[in-house]
């Protein structure tokens, strides 16, 4: 077997395995060293594939690759609602852009996918510690929403339609 074509099975089979693929079952399987498996990885990695290696074997990151972006606005009191519908329905706000009309683009990460998540969001809100980047722009802004699928951001789509916040573009 041909090197490429054995790192092509090995994508194959951590690909279709729901738990990891120790490097030793892939050195037994195809017949090779320990540490030709780790330099096939070193290639696969190379060649974009999202290799994790663990203690237990090697895992494929299949993280959610479905983004969309929304232009929404709403007041101080609905941010937290706004987070919510959006997590509770399976999306990640990956980040909040700002079109200002001076400075540009501004663009902040802030990776929310869970409720705690947005606690700890309201809580540094809350205290003072700044106040939401929206502000600066009569509350228009826009969220970059990361899911498992276009459907699931349909859903998010509809919701933040459904209680106002989406603002379609002309």
């Amino acid at each position: 077997m041909t090197g490429s074509k054995r790192r092509e099975e090995i994508i194959n089979k951590i690909q279709q395995s729901r738990n990891p693929v120790p490097g030793k079952e892939l050195a037994r399987l195809y017949e090779v060293s320990r540490q030709v498996i780790v330099q096939d990885i070193a290639l696969l990695r190379t060649a974009g594939y999202d290799i994790i290696s663990t203690n237990r074997g090697y895992l494929l990151n299949t993280s959610p690759a479905i983004k969309r972006t929304f232009k929404v606005s709403h007041t101080d009191e609905q941010i937290e609602d706004e987070l919510c519908s959006i997590v509770d329905l399976g999306g990640t706000v990956v980040n909040v852009i700002v079109h200002h009309r001076v400075y540009g683009q501004i663009e902040a990460p802030l990776n929310i996918s869970s409720r705690r998540h947005i606690r700890e969001f309201m809580d540094d809100i809350r205290n003072g510690k700044s106040s939401p980047l929206k502000n600066i722009t009569s509350n228009y802004h826009y969220h970059t929403v990361e899911a498992d699928s276009d459907q699931t951001l349909d859903l998010i789509g509809e919701e933040l339609k459904n209680k106002g916040y989406l603002i379609s573009e002309k």
